[in-house]
């Protein structure tokens, strides 16, 4: 039986473009991951790492114009938009290319031997070492900064982690250019290219997260397919760490006074925020606890006038597109539900924005609209418009774990609800923003992308330069001779390493 043939296709028309590749096999896959962790030892090298990261963030720059006309074939998300995703997938490079290069990820600590506590304290000295090979899963919304030269490979290759790429379909042609580029950025710093492979399909991606030599698995996508995935992991003979951002609602709260003050400020950049990249930002606000009465009727007619000039947009792929028309439809059928805005199909392969409301009373017990509790994905949003705090602390409790959580409140003067939400606000997600909007996620060293289940499966984040620590594990020395400990740990530190040393930093 033939390998099934991988297509690139073209989401503005439901056309294939090309055949790209074929699907892996179990026994390709089993090579690809053999070849990959044989290479490991490649990668001790931390200058080395550092000067390939670098020189990734290079080529990609170099081959940006056809990265990103392949990248908008496949996905429809435009040149302007794919730009800006390559420069910060480059950043991302050279970000951890830092963290590399000064070390302090490694998290050396030193205890000396101290014989007068009690009991007495051995020589101890511990840093973080890499897992082994990493499985990745591309997103299919960031074909590059969550994909094939995205967060996950980059901080896993930071770490020493040789990586293994399960392609997203709906970018493969683009999937392929990338992982050239990473080979060949590989190959100019005297790397092993088996440091970062890539393979396509369904059932390559099964095998993958099973495969016995495989340490750590990153995923971005869906509820449904990470919750597959993250189960396997655990299942295997020896588990693995499963790192998967599934799904996010990313609510927002709008206090009586933050509406009293600027409605229509905050509906416009609500409508703004939730019809970015046609609603398929992973931090797309989509859910809105407004209050009722005047100041909440403002807020929805600024939202009403923003999204109906908006415009239809092309969504990722044409079973996101019914997948999206499909959720909407449910939740519109609901009793109580309005659209004030109707979303829907914009055209036969494209699909217009809008926002339902339905009163908040309706969300504060377990019932049929729970649907309206769950993410979905692409231009729509829910406006529950509630009439008590209490209706606010009732929906809240009931709302699943985010990446983002909102909060709006008064500018100037006092907001007397703000901090009581603030606090109910922060169990619920891993980024609490005040005044803001969640789309947009800044690559900084204090950021965290992830959140309480399903919007992450485990408390890491994988933007940052935290998210290297997901495929590092700690190792400590005891009593050692210094001969014998790596260079990292020996007394002199001649590779210059921050370090705490007998609980003070050195």
């Amino acid at each position: 039986m033939s390998a099934a043939p991988v297509w690139s296709v073209d989401p503005r028309s439901g056309n294939p473009r090309e055949q790209v590749a074929v699907e892996a096999t179990a026994e390709e896959v089993d090579r690809v991951v053999r070849s990959a962790h044989s290479v490991r030892d490649a990668l001790a090298d931390r200058t080395a790492r550092a000067a390939f990261l670098r020189a990734a963030a290079e080529l990609l720059e170099e081959s940006g114009e056809h990265i990103i006309e392949a990248a908008d074939a496949e996905t429809a998300l435009g040149p302007a938009r794919l730009t800006g995703e390559l420069a910060r997938t480059a950043a991302q490079l050279r970000a951890f290319a830092e963290v590399v290069d000064e070390g302090a990820y490694l998290d050396v600590r030193i205890d000396h031997e101290d014989g007068s506590r009690t009991p007495p304290w051995p020589d101890l000295r511990r840093w973080k070492i890499p897992l082994g090979v990493v499985a990745v899963y591309a997103a299919s919304n960031f074909p590059l900064a969550f994909s094939v030269p995205g967060g996950d490979t980059a901080s896993a290759l930071a770490a020493g982690c040789p990586v293994v790429i399960k392609a997203h379909p709906g970018h493969p042609a683009t999937s392929e250019l990338c992982v050239s580029v990473l080979r060949r950025a590989a190959a100019r710093t005297g790397l092993p290219e088996d440091v970062v492979t890539l393979v396509h399909g369904f059932d390559a991606g099964v095998e993958l997260v099973r495969h016995p030599l495989v340490s750590a698995a990153g995923f971005t996508g869906s509820v449904r397919g990470g919750r597959a995935l993250f189960d396997a992991a655990a299942a295997r003979p020896v588990p693995i760490p499963f790192h998967g951002e599934l799904g996010s609602l990313n609510p927002v709260v709008v206090t009586e006074a933050a509406a009293a003050e600027r409605s229509a400020e905050i509906g416009a950049g609500l409508g703004s925020s939730m019809t970015l990249g046609v609603g398929q930002f992973c931090t797309k606000p989509g859910f809105v606890l407004a209050p009722s009465g005047d100041t909440g009727d403002r807020l929805v007619k600024a939202l009403t006038e923003t999204v109906s000039s908006a415009g239809s947009g092309v969504m990722l792929d044409h079973r996101m597109r019914d997948a999206f028309l499909a959720g909407v439809r449910e939740r519109a059928q609901l009793p109580d539900v309005e659209a004030p805005v109707t979303p829907g199909a914009g055209g036969e392969h494209t699909v217009s924005a809008g926002f339902l409301t339905v009163p908040a009373s309706r969300l504060t017990a377990e019932g049929p609209h729970d649907a309206l509790l769950e993410e979905c994905f692409g231009p729509v949003t829910v406006i529950a418009r509630y009439g008590s705090e209490d209706e606010v602390a009732a929906v809240l409790a009931r709302l699943p774990g985010n990446l983002t959580a909102t909060l709006q409140t008064a500018t100037e003067g006092d907001d007397p609800e703000a901090a009581a939400l603030l606090t109910a606000l922060t169990p619920l997600a891993g980024r609490i923003l005040v005044n803001g909007w969640p789309t947009g996620v800044a690559v900084a060293p204090a950021q965290h992308h992830g959140g309480p289940y399903p919007a992450t499966t485990s408390p890491s984040t994988s933007v940052g330069a935290t998210a290297i620590e997901r495929w590092l594990r700690p190792v400590t020395y005891q009593s050692t001779p210094d001969p014998l400990l790596p260079p990292e740990l020996r007394e002199a530190n001649p590779l210059s390493l921050p370090r705490r040393v007998d609980g003070r930093r050195a």
